[in-house]
């Protein structure tokens, strides 16, 4: 697979690069210099992308082969800026902070039937309402950014859009849909919270 110039192998146990990945890595606002986190990097398309636009990047996982798969996807395509954490959500940064967050969360509703074995899993379950990854992430994001930082975060219309910017604004952000595509049964949208500096 290739878009724009990354060539991005696949594994059956990661989540393949999709529309919402690509709205994601198409749409973020970073600044040279700034430091950059990525939870779920999966494929390691998005922090590829963000790689062209500052050199201080980590991308985290909770699953181990997209560690690797991420790793062989950055050496493929000659990417050396970007660490690589093994952990869930903020666990594997757990006293630092950053400029920006970025996260394509696992949003939709999941029943216990609709389950998948293995790792895959962890890309697409967001439990019974779609928000079990998505509040763990809004309850912990404050205490990783620098002041003036920002997140970018993927979410499905599936998963409640108004509840996100709702706490996000609790929380002191200011929000902005920056970016969003219709699909027949649901809109992702890519959601950006500005924190003030």
């Amino acid at each position: 697979m290739k878009k724009g110039r990354f060539k991005i192998k696949n594994d059956e146990m990661v989540y393949e690069p999709s529309d919402d990945s690509f709205l994601l890595a198409e749409n973020l606002i970073i600044n040279n210099g700034e430091k950059v986190l990525e939870i779920g990097t999966g494929s390691g398309i998005v922090a590829m992308y963000a790689s062209k636009l500052t050199d201080n990047i980590v991308a985290t996982d909770v699953n181990f082969n997209a560690i690797e798969l991420a790793e062989k996807n950055f050496k493929s395509n000659g990417v050396n800026n970007i660490q690589l954490v093994f952990g869930n959500l903020f666990e594997p940064v757990e006293n630092q902070k950053f400029d920006v967050i970025l996260f394509n969360s696992p949003y939709l509703p999941t029943e216990e039937c609709e389950v998948l074995d293995g790792n895959l899993n962890c890309a697409f379950d967001g439990g019974l309402d779609g928000r079990n990854v998505i509040d763990k992430f809004l309850n912990e994001v404050k205490n990783h950014l620098n002041h003036g930082g920002r997140l970018q975060l993927i979410q499905s219309s599936l998963s409640n859009l108004e509840e996100t910017i709702s706490k996000l604004k609790d929380l002191g952000f200011k929000v902005e849909i920056t970016a969003s595509e219709k699909f027949f049964f649901e809109e992702i949208v890519l959601i950006t919270g500005f924190l003030d500096k």
